[in-house]
């Protein structure tokens, strides 16, 4: 080649190209958001059976600030539109909520199941749902907990407790068949 300049991006592309990417997930940045402790409660909300286990989450209220000007004194204005007096008004500021706090509580697997053979059940599970990026650990951590909530926000659930239903769905427990 005549050109340095060509020949060195050409050498650069066949390194690179041969460059085995396969086997290293890609980074899941949105796992790095995920809080590092999360907690289930054994005790669940009033009338819980006993021996089962809880999750709750909580949504915070929306609240909404408001400017108003108020109309203390309107204005004097003579009949050819001459203002005499301008009006006085008062600026009043409030908070207003918007949405209500909402506390939502789910069964969960109970922390005796979260064996680390089921986390990685989990994992797998996940991983198969295009949810976990990520190698199989049988660690509960941030990636894992950040691929429960993507699953769980699907179903209604903006969690990452693994919800009792949610294992059922990825086939992790069994599911109660009335009989």
């Amino acid at each position: 080649m005549r050109n340095p300049k060509l020949y060195f991006l050409a050498v650069a592309a066949g390194l690179l190209s041969g460059c085995n990417t396969v086997g290293f997930p890609a980074p899941d940045l949105r796992a790095l958001n995920e809080p590092e402790i999360i907690r289930s409660h054994a005790a669940g909300p009033p009338g819980a059976a006993p021996g089962t286990c809880w999750g709750k989450d909580v949504s915070p209220a929306i609240v909404e600030t408001v400017t108003e000007q108020i109309l203390i004194q309107p204005a004097e204005v003579l009949a050819d539109g001459t203002v005499i007096t301008p009006g006085i008004y008062k600026t009043e500021t409030q908070q207003r909520i918007v949405k209500e706090r909402i506390e939502t509580w789910f069964q969960t697997p109970c922390q005796n199941m979260l064996t680390p053979d089921f986390t990685a059940s989990l994992q797998r599970a996940l991983q198969v749902r295009g949810h976990y990026r990520g190698q199989i650990t049988g660690e509960m951590d941030s990636r894992t907990r950040a691929a429960i909530r993507r699953f769980q926000k699907s179903q209604g659930l903006n969690s990452a407790i693994l919800s009792l239903e949610a294992a059922r769905m990825l086939g992790l427990v069994a599911v109660n068949v009335p009989q």
